[in-house]
């Protein structure tokens, strides 16, 4: 059975839109679904800066609401739950899904999968993406093969149970790049270790 998810934390962006900023090229990396970086801390703000006018003739645009993302996590840390305006996103840790160097699902690790399957149905989705993720340690060709072949396990598991042809899957292994935590501590390599499989929202 699925550990009951206990945690929710809710967050919005509201972005006010002045006139457009000169464009520069975006040199960074493509990053996965799920994985940016959350934003800095706000920093004070001086509203007598005159740069912070707006130049003659400029307009406001009207407020939006970018984006809403809600996170549930159960209390061991082991299953997180991401909802946003546009995608789903559940990301597993390795420990719960596989032993150790394996890329082999246990029993209980299929369960798990089992209950992503079923939101996926619920969504009515045609696109899946599974990403697979490790820590820093070992070698990061190690990494790269490991977390594809766990991409890979969770992907076929899904696509058993989803008895779907009509859904297209894209699995990457990206091994350690794109970690969410420190991988200086066992804690937070522990959540770098990780399976996410994201999915579009199509109903509330």
């Amino acid at each position: 059975m699925t550990p009951r998810l206990t945690l929710a934390v809710v967050t919005a962006t509201l972005v006010i839109v002045g006139t457009a900023p000169t464009a520069h090229a975006d040199t960074s990396p493509s990053v996965p679904p799920g994985t940016e970086p959350t934003a800095a801390a706000p920093v004070k703000v001086d509203a007598n800066d005159p740069d912070l006018k707006l130049p003659e003739g400029g307009t406001l645009a009207e407020p939006k609401v970018l984006d809403i993302k809600e996170v549930v996590e159960d209390e061991s840390g082991d299953e997180r739950r991401e909802d946003t305006n546009a995608d789903v996103t559940f990301a597993l840790q390795a420990e719960v899904l596989f032993g150790k160097d394996s890329a082999r699902l246990g029993v209980a690790a299929k369960a798990r999968v089992a209950a992503i399957a079923a939101e996926i149905k619920k969504q009515n989705t045609t696109l899946v993406r599974v990403f697979g993720f490790t820590d820093n340690l070992g070698s990061s060709a190690h990494g790269d093969v490991l977390s594809k072949q766990r991409a890979d396990a969770v992907q076929a598991e899904l696509a058993g149970d989803l008895n779907n042809p009509g859904i297209t899957f894209e699995v990457r292994g990206y091994g350690e790049q794109y970690p969410i935590s420190d991988n200086s501590t066992e804690e937070g390599r522990k959540k770098n270790r990780r399976v996410e499989v994201t999915f579009p929202r199509t109903t509330n």
